[in-house]
């Protein structure tokens, strides 16, 4: 290929985390253990949301959609990267690249946006608990789950429609282990103030935006459980939040820090491992955050595996008689 841009690029090279040979069978078992616990404690919540008619609450509502969401989130980038290693090839097609960056930004975008949700749900169990079947009503949690669609699917269409317009030089070697926004804008030869313009704002939009939301309701939450004279009472009311607040905090510490660097470095190493945090490690936290301390969850899969065991065949061995 000759020096000079080129907007008819056909692919590019995922560099993922080390170039090291000796690494690579490493790296590809643990990220394979860390996708398959993801996808089987996901599967199990939906599995315990959906088959149990007492875990149709708006609370179980949004988790059911954010394991779905998660599994979808992982999968966009974790399969790539373990058939890069398994076949010792690091390309992706550009079309490729330009499917996992929309699919990327359309479930990260939709993992927030059901965060806030569901913060807003607690909010509203324990600061108006006598309102809250009346307020968080199934038409407004379809409205919420709706709306988050919606604006997710836009966003990943702006930023991705954007990226379309970029031309690229030689340099085709992403450092990353999937198409991210920021690495590829980066290789741009062309101009990408508006680009960079377009990617801030939908990161403020759906990354910074909901966060005071986020940090108000816990801020009302605190206030009412303090004003709580019994320590089971307190205990109870944190409980039902604490989770969900865990999830938060490593979501949007790890996301939040790889797009708000100051360092720009082209190896991207410590960016990469922040990806990591919270496209792999986060989804795959999240059934054991939400389940482990949770007694409907573990009902639900309780009364699923018994069911299951009842519908089982049983075969009874009959000797002949002489």
């Amino acid at each position: 290929m000759l020096p000079g841009n080129d907007t008819q690029i056909s692919e590019f090279l995922l560099l993922g985390f080390s170039e090291e040979p000796e690494l690579q069978p490493l790296i590809f078992v643990f990220f394979l253990s860390m996708y398959l616990i993801t996808v089987f404690g996901n599967l199990l919540i939906i599995l315990a949301v959906g088959s149990n008619s007492h875990l149709h609450t708006p609370m179980y509502f949004f988790l059911f959609n954010l394991s779905l969401v998660d599994i979808c989130f992982t999968s966009t980038t974790v399969p790539k990267m373990l058939a890069n290693i398994l076949t010792q090839n690091k390309v992706i097609t550009y079309q490729g690249c330009i499917t996992q960056m929309y699919f990327f930004l359309l479930f990260a975008g939709l993992d927030v946006c059901l965060l806030t949700a569901m913060a807003f749900d607690r909010f509203v169990a324990i600061c108006h608990p006598l309102h809250y079947m009346v307020i968080m009503n199934p038409w407004l949690c379809g409205l919420l789950v709706l709306v988050s669609w919606s604006i997710c699917i836009l966003n990943s269409l702006l930023q991705c429609s954007m990226a379309l317009q970029l031309s690229f030089c030689t340099v085709l070697e992403i450092p990353h282990f999937f198409c991210e926004l920021k690495q590829m804008v980066q290789l741009a030869c062309s101009d990408t103030f508006l680009n960079n313009i377009v990617m801030y704002f939908g990161v403020v939009l759906l990354g910074g935006c909901p966060l005071p939301g986020i940090l108000y309701s816990y801020s009302k939450i605190v206030s009412s459980i303090c004003g709580i004279s019994s320590a089971r009472g307190k205990y109870k009311a944190f409980s039902t939040c604490a989770s969900h607040l865990s999830v938060v905090s490593l979501f949007y510490c790890t996301g939040l820090g790889v797009y708000f660097s100051s360092a720009a470095n082209r190896r991207a190493q410590s960016n990469a491992i922040a990806s990591a945090m919270y496209t792999v490690v986060t989804p795959m936290v999240n059934p054991f955050i939400y389940s482990l301390k949770n007694k409907d969850i573990k009902e639900g899969l309780k009364r699923v595996f018994e069911v299951e065991a009842i519908k089982r065949p049983v075969t009874l061995g009959l000797k002949k008689c002489p």
